[in-house]
């Protein structure tokens, strides 16, 4: 029950100030009631879950793309020297480009619906995930790299069967790094280039003063992310310990 501590203080808090006290007006900031109201007529309709639906298959292909590329690529730029220099700049240049700055080119591009969230959430995910994954390469102890050799292995060997393991948990952390940002990126790019999903919800909602629903899109998102994130944990606790 401590986990749950903090949150029921902050709606005690939020019900308090919006109810009795009225701090500020409920088209401002709605109350915990009509949150709750919202929330259950949206899930009556269906319109919740199919928005949270097509967030999440946004977000997987986005991640699953960026995964596929990016860490091989990774591994590939931690283990040799030479390419990790001659991508220094191109990386440089390109990783502090803000995801959304690709929106105006995913739409001329893929117009709108599924492909340019996914291309959104895709350029977002790439770079932490690559950048985790050549750190954690990196950090292969170079004794089992030279106690690899020793014994024979190649360099896909050596690849495979030392490197990869050693770096598995950073490229984890890398994941779940992601998957945060695959959250921001698909709302934000779902309210521009999109028709569907938790960030048209929200965006939409706040056109119509529905602020009920517009906090029902804020907690479908977080609770997404908290379900990423016991996944996450779940494979980390498998496999490391």
């Amino acid at each position: 029950m401590l986990p749950l501590f903090v949150p029921m203080v902050m709606v005690v808090l939020w019900y308090v100030f919006s109810v009795p006290i009225k701090l500020v007006p409920d088209y401002v900031m709605p109350t915990p009631i009509m949150v709750i109201t919202s929330a259950y007529q949206l899930i009556i309709s269906g319109k919740l879950l199919n928005h949270a639906i097509a967030t999440l298959i946004k977000v997987l292909l986005g991640l699953i793309l960026a995964s596929v590329i990016s860490i091989p690529l990774g591994v590939l730029l931690g283990w040799s020297g030479k390419l990790e220099e001659m991508s220094k700049f191109i990386i440089g240049i390109l990783r502090p480009i803000p995801p959304v700055a690709w929106i105006p080119f995913s739409i001329l591009w893929f117009g709108i619906g599924l492909i340019p969230g996914t291309f959104i959430i895709f350029m977002g995910c790439f770079f932490p995930i690559l950048i985790y994954t050549i750190d954690g390469v990196k950090r292969t102890d170079n004794v089992l790299i030279e106690a690899g050799k020793t014994l024979g292995t190649s360099n896909l060997q050596t690849i495979t069967k030392i490197i990869f393991p050693s770096s598995l948990p950073t490229i984890i952390s890398g994941l779940k790094v992601g998957v945060g940002i695959a959250l921001m990126c698909t709302v934000t790019a779902e309210m521009v280039a999109s028709n569907s999903g938790l960030g048209y919800l929200i965006m939409n909602s706040s056109q119509l003063f529905d602020t009920g629903s517009v906090v029902v899109g804020m907690l479908s998102i977080g609770v997404i992310g908290l379900f990423f994130d016991i996944i996450f944990k779940k494979i980390q606790s498998k496999l490391f310990w």
